[in-house]
């Protein structure tokens, strides 16, 4: 909840079952609302993991990222994150929505991080969104009295994801690759990325992209040669995301009646790349399925785009086209490390507070945006597409092609605060609007209009992925 909602409701409470316990416990607290800024080391985490012998609560503060490996180490079991629904149905016995940090809660043993306890007070969940228990240490510790105490967290300060140096990310790549095979866990790694050719049907358009001459007549003869895209292409436009009139009859009506020579080209080269990697088959437990999430991306960024002062616009096809794709690096990194893809999920289901760069460097010393950039410029595709997926995390990134990196920052932020991707819900910083020349009421509308098509948005990506 944000602190907008928590001032509608002036005088935010916990929950009553919490409330109860806590004063049959004789632990003193006072209500906080969340807010960003709020120190990390003295935020709670709270986690349930569970194996075959049962479940076990796990407490550490978001300063930390919380190992798996360390707690397989330490307890002598493969732990991980317990599934959504059973969580949702022990939080809705007390009617609660969030986990709270509170062992005498749950019946499970519990394992905490020694380190929790440097801080004076610490911040828990209480079990309603945006709602937070101030606890003195000293008297917190006194729920810990059938705890058990380890040191199982990484300091997220010591875990520094490459953002900004790209000429490094193909030595970093090869590195970790090398790293992993000299390790030899699970199964040996080819000591070459082997990544597939770009396939015919995107070369073909990539050279359409860059061909001031082309027509629609020669972008439909493309599409036409491969039938798989040619139906997309068709369904696409016939979709009631785009409600167009009449019956749409051929890839050229499709192009010149509804989505246009821009769109469809850029559409076409999506779909050609998503095409060459497969989906993985493992993935985040509460993840937004890829392709929902890719063209949610893309539909956001195409609004924004349309809101930017006209002077200011970037190649608008392009920009769609750097939504589609701007987690391509999530595919590749399944498709390069694939007995270590389950490891990042899993890790990522325990980390929650964490964005997925912190876990991926942690575990293979690179992150999918720089294995996404470089392999957008092994493929020679435009520069501006490279820079928006190696830099969609920075938002106050200002180098070349900005606007690019800049609109997918804001898109991907914008539809994480609605509760659409994964990682942390943060404040978009106002330097990030005024880099677009676009306000925070304009960005919000966009991402609004997007939401309200919601339903006829799923049709649209489950044309990429029916399975």
């Amino acid at each position: 909840m944000t602190e907008v909602a928590l001032a509608a409701n002036a005088n935010p409470q916990p929950p009553a079952v919490i409330v109860q316990l806590l004063k049959k416990l004789a632990v003193p607290y006072q209500v906080r609302a969340e807010r960003p800024g709020q120190p990390s080391e003295a935020r709670l985490q709270a986690v349930l993991v569970d194996d075959a012998v049962g479940a076990l609560l796990v407490l550490y503060p978001r300063s930390q990222l919380l190992d798996l490996s360390r707690l397989a180490e330490l307890t002598g079991r493969q732990l991980t994150a317990v599934k959504p629904e059973r969580l949702e149905r022990m939080l809705g016995k007390h009617n609660l929505t969030a986990l709270p940090g509170l062992p005498p809660l749950t019946s499970s043993p519990c394992l905490y991080e020694e380190r929790l306890l440097q801080v004076p007070s610490l911040l828990i969940d209480s079990g309603q969104p945006g709602v937070l228990l101030e606890i003195p240490t000293e008297a917190y510790k006194s729920l810990l009295s059938k705890a058990s105490a380890a040191r199982f967290g990484e300091p997220v300060s010591a875990i520094r994801p490459n953002l900004d140096r790209p000429h490094d990310d193909r030595a970093e790549i090869t590195q970790a690759v090398q790293a992993f095979t000299a390790r030899r866990i699970q199964q040996r790694l080819e000591e070459t990325i082997e990544i597939p050719p770009l396939p015919e049907t995107a070369q073909k358009i990539i050279k359409l992209r860059v061909d001031p001459d082309a027509t629609v007549d020669d972008i439909t003869g493309v599409v036409e040669t491969d039938p798989a895209l040619a139906a997309q292409v068709v369904s696409w436009a016939a979709s009631p995301y785009y409600a167009a009139p009449g019956k749409i009859r051929s890839v050229e009506d499709a192009i010149v009646r509804v989505l246009g020579f821009d769109l469809v080209i850029n559409l076409a080269l999506g779909l050609a790349l998503g095409k060459t990697l497969s989906l993985p088959k493992d993935q985040p437990q509460h993840a937004t399925p890829y392709w929902q999430q890719a063209i949610y991306t893309a539909a956001v960024i195409e609004g924004l785009t349309r809101a930017m002062p006209r002077a200011q616009r970037p190649e608008a096809g392009l920009t769609y086209l750097a939504g589609l794709l701007h987690n391509f690096g999530y595919l590749v990194l399944a498709h390069v490390f694939p007995p270590h893809f389950s490891l990042i999920c899993r890790h990522l289901e325990v980390n929650p507070h964490l964005s997925h760069s912190h876990i991926e460097q942690h575990l293979l010393g690179i992150t999918r945006e720089q294995i996404g950039a470089w392999l957008m410029r092994h493929w020679d595709m435009p520069e501006e597409l490279s820079s928006a997926l190696r830099f969609q995390h920075d938002p106050s990134y200002a180098g070349d092609s900005a606007a690019f990196a800049n609109l997918v920052c804001l898109a991907v932020s914008l539809l994480r605060n609605r509760g659409i991707g994964a990682g942390p819900q943060s404040e978009i910083p106002d330097e990030l609007f005024e880099a677009l020349g676009l306000s925070r009421e304009k960005a919000e509308d966009a991402v609004s209009k997007v939401l309200s098509a919601e339903v006829a948005l799923r049709e649209l990506a489950a044309q990429f992925h029916p399975h």
